[in-house]
């Protein structure tokens, strides 16, 4: 099988400043690839070097198995991308910019287009320099998904949608692995990865700091308790309790990971005044901050 994405040791450096150092990774078809990191890590500049938009200092990057450079035309015949930083044609309809993406593309026709803007709640014949940032991006969204790309590429997909338009959006990723296309997701949100994502890789700093798969990574879910003291706890208050770990503290605000049983843990709580009390799963952030430590908080 034939990886979709394949980088080995690429690396982009600006002068002095970085942008990814030695990465590594491989996407394999039919996965929603999750690629995490805070703002600056070197996301953008990865998804950039994947569409031979800019050129590697060093190491190599294929797609479908071909050099996105002598092969790109090819290339990004195959991909769906909708940039971090997208920029439209003010004066023209979402209609019309669909018709002008579909002569580029060869296409008869705007594909998908209608069906996708109905489905994103898509006003299709408003000037888009009269659409709101929200609407911007659903044009965004459409162009990327409406010629059925074997690859689509989303870098900051959710930005500006509100939770209704998002939901749709994580069904249409659904469907789109659902008939064996691949998804590469870059963001610096978790939640907005956790939804739909097979795997997860964070970067942080321009190097790939973990890779991991969500099944993996869910499976060293906890309990998360957050207890809020009416005065602050001592430091070593949870210090030695079996199956439970102090993750964070804010003032009279302590978040707890429990494993196991909580008859120690409420033994404890008993002995100071509680305010109130929060307990339910672990979320995949939880756990990579649980897990990961310093990498994953500023990944998250």
């Amino acid at each position: 099988m034939i990886d979709v994405v394949r980088a080995e040791g690429l690396t982009k450096s600006y002068g002095r400043a970085r942008g990814v150092v030695d990465l590594d990774l491989a996407v394999v078809p039919g996965e929603v690839f999750g690629f995490l990191g805070p703002n600056g890590a070197g996301k953008s500049t990865t998804l950039r070097l994947l569409l031979d938009l800019i050129r590697p200092t060093s190491g190599r990057v294929s797609v479908f198995g071909l050099d996105v450079r002598r092969d790109g035309v090819e290339v990004r015949r195959r991909i769906g991308y909708l940039p971090g930083d997208l920029r439209l044609y003010p004066r023209l309809t979402p209609r019309e910019l669909f018709t002008y993406v579909g002569h580029l593309r060869g296409m008869r026709g705007t594909g998908d287009a209608v069906v996708v803007s109905e489905r994103l709640g898509l006003e299709l014949d408003r000037p888009i320099q009269a659409l709101s940032k929200g609407n911007r991006q659903k044009v965004g969204l459409v162009q990327a998904l409406m010629h059925r790309p074997e690859l689509l590429v989303l870098d900051e997909p959710t930005s500006g949608l509100d939770p209704l338009v998002q939901r749709v959006f994580y069904e249409l990723v659904r469907e789109a692995t659902s008939e064996g296309r691949t998804v590469f997701l870059s963001s610096h949100v978790l939640p907005e990865v956790q939804h739909v994502a097979d795997r997860v890789a964070v970067i942080r700093e321009g190097r790939l700091v973990l890779l991991d798969t969500i099944d993996a990574l869910r499976a060293h879910a906890f309990t998360r308790v957050e207890v809020t003291f009416a005065a602050v706890p001592p430091p070593a208050a949870f210090a030695g309790l079996p199956g439970v770990r102090e993750i964070e503290r804010r003032g009279a605000v302590v978040l707890l990971a429990l494993e196991g049983e909580a008859d120690a843990l409420i033994k404890v709580l008993a002995q100071h005044t509680v305010v109130a009390l929060d307990i339910h799963e672990a979320d995949l952030e939880d756990v990579f901050l649980s897990l990961y430590g310093e990498a994953a908080s500023d990944a998250a």
